[in-house]
């Protein structure tokens, strides 16, 4: 019975927290390739593009091998209609997204990135997917936490301090230093501020169009393999219009090929299968909750990868993040236990 109690909390409680930090170090991944990748030409159209039909791929044997095992829901109108509007948010999203990027600064991108919480957290309450009482110690520790986890990765971004630890520059990161095929010389920051800023909002509407699609029809893989057939269909045509010179469709450069295998195979697949399950087993926010991590994965991994030198700021940063990030999921912990209690034949 202990061990029956000890697996269920680990399968509700630590496996989705270490599935979300998981995510945000593979898209850390995802973007290095990217930027890299993108300094040799590759256009975000047809990276997106390659990406999701490769997704589509590596879903279609997986729903094949599911169906056989279990009898499949039937896909409705409300199904398929809401599958739909999420590839066309999912993808305005990528692409306001790099977009954004390319006009303003990697820096402006982290820091904008870091409202997520913030809007996922509002769109719930609009939607009625987050109770909202501030009497509650779990509602007051939901909002303050995440206030404190977004000012964590402010400082972070914002504030270097001194060098607390040193470390020599590799050749890698010399490399690095000098690949910034995002960041424009003449950079019209209101424009890409505002695009990064509409970007976030719709990834957050994203969360919220999953989550109900989540209760409609509550398979991962089906719904990851439709998301991805419906991105695919949308960016061909796109790409075709943005990139007609079928010369630019060739992935020459290795890095290229490397940035499409992994983010198409792995990395999107990896991320849009881990949020759906999220979503479905935790709600919105708790997914979006671990967005400002990414910027203490980069530092730690620009640490030990790159030798850059570890900084105060980040460190402080760090704890402050940590800390918020602890007081949202004592909130959520917190409100689902007084559910239990308020309904227990429900989890019998």
């Amino acid at each position: 019975m202990e061990m029956e109690m000890a697996r269920g909390y680990g399968y509700k409680e630590v496996l989705p927290g270490a599935a979300m930090v998981a995510v945000e170090g593979s898209n850390v991944v995802l973007k290095i390739l990217f930027k890299a990748a993108s300094s040799k030409g590759l256009s975000y159209y047809i990276f997106v593009t390659y990406c999701f039909a490769l997704g589509t791929l590596v879903f279609l044997p997986l729903v094949l091998l599911f169906k056989r095992k279990k009898v499949p829901l039937p896909l409705k109108f409300p199904l398929i209609s809401r599958i739909c509007l999420l590839g066309l948010v999912g993808y305005s999203a990528l692409v306001c997204s790099y977009k954004g990027l390319g006009l303003s600064s990697p820096t402006l991108n982290s820091a904008i990135g870091n409202l997520s919480p913030a809007f996922t957290f509002i769109l719930a309450v609009l939607f009625r997917m987050e109770k909202v009482a501030f009497k509650s110690s779990s509602t007051q520790a939901k909002v303050i936490g995440t206030i404190t986890s977004i000012s964590g990765a402010f400082m972070i971004v914002f504030y270097k301090g001194p060098k607390i630890i040193f470390s020599s520059p590799s050749s890698l990161s010399s490399y690095i230093l000098l690949q910034r095929p995002l960041e424009s010389s003449q950079s019209n920051w209101i424009i890409g501020g505002l695009l990064q800023a509409f970007a976030y909002l719709l990834f957050s509407f994203w969360y919220i169009i999953q989550t109900q699609i989540m209760k409609i029809y509550p398979d991962e893989i089906v719904v990851n393999f439709f998301y991805n057939l419906s991105v695919t269909l949308i960016s061909l045509p796109v790409g075709l219009l943005a990139e007609p010179n079928l010369n630019s469709w060739r992935l020459t450069p290795s890095i290229s090929v490397v940035a499409v295998l992994y983010s198409g195979l792995f990395g999107f697949s990896f991320s849009s299968t881990v949020h759906t399950w999220g979503v479905r087993l935790k709600g919105p926010v708790f997914v979006a909750i671990f967005k400002p991590t990414a910027i203490v994965i980069a530092v730690v991994m620009s640490f030990i990868f790159l030798g850059e030198a570890l900084h105060l700021g980040s460190v402080i940063g760090a704890v402050i993040l940590t800390t918020g990030l602890y007081a949202v999921l004592w909130g959520k912990a917190k409100e689902e236990e007084m559910t239990e209690d308020r309904f227990p034949l429900l989890q019998s």
